[in-house]
């Protein structure tokens, strides 16, 4: 029996796609592609942005203490809303990281989820995060729309909801600096 070109090509298709579903490969390669197709969010318009006006709103800490929202009214805000089991969270927290090592302390960051706590170190600890996690607090009334996940809201001073992306995006882009620069500067 003779083998063709087309039958090992064919053959060696199929394996590498059976790969990405039963081994720790299409795990990292599945990743990976989410970060390749990432973008850069998009800004919404000045005349289309919506405003927060309530920030009571209240949330846990690293350390399961409660805090309100209302304590970064006035600041530049990020918010990611993300899930440990969620492949495209993880494949979008490595931006945000990025994003935090170049602004901590120049914006607030609000990196939420609504998990129990242990798994969520387990899993900042296993990637190396070092941003700030908070935990959401189910039932209590929030500024933002928190059902989809992951998403994020980028607000300035004002309270203008600037960015508002479903899914995940690059954060760690030129066009994302030169926003938040602007942004801190006003």
């Amino acid at each position: 029996m003779k083998i063709n070109k087309k039958t090992i090509l064919n053959v060696v298709l199929i394996l590498f796609v059976l790969s990405f579903f039963v081994t720790p490969i299409g795990y990292y390669g599945k990743i990976w592609l989410n970060r390749v197709f990432a973008f850069s969010p998009e800004v919404i318009e000045k005349n289309e942005q919506k405003k927060i006006t309530d920030y009571d709103w209240k949330l846990k800490d690293e350390e399961w203490n409660f805090f309100n929202f209302e304590k970064s009214k006035g600041n530049v805000i990020l918010i990611n809303l993300w899930a440990s089991w969620r492949l495209p969270s993880e494949a979008e927290l490595a931006s945000i990281q990025e994003l935090y090592d170049k602004y901590k302390g120049r914006i607030d960051f609000y990196i939420i989820t609504n998990e129990e706590r242990e798994p969520v170190e387990a899993f900042i600890d296993e990637h190396d995060f070092t941003f700030p996690v908070t935990y959401l607090i189910i039932g209590e009334k929030m500024p933002i729309d928190a059902s989809e996940v992951p998403a994020s809201y980028l607000i300035d001073k004002s309270g203008n909801i600037v960015i508002h992306e479903e899914g995940i995006s690059d954060w760690s882009t030129r066009k994302v600096y030169k926003l938040l620069d602007e942004l801190i500067a006003e």
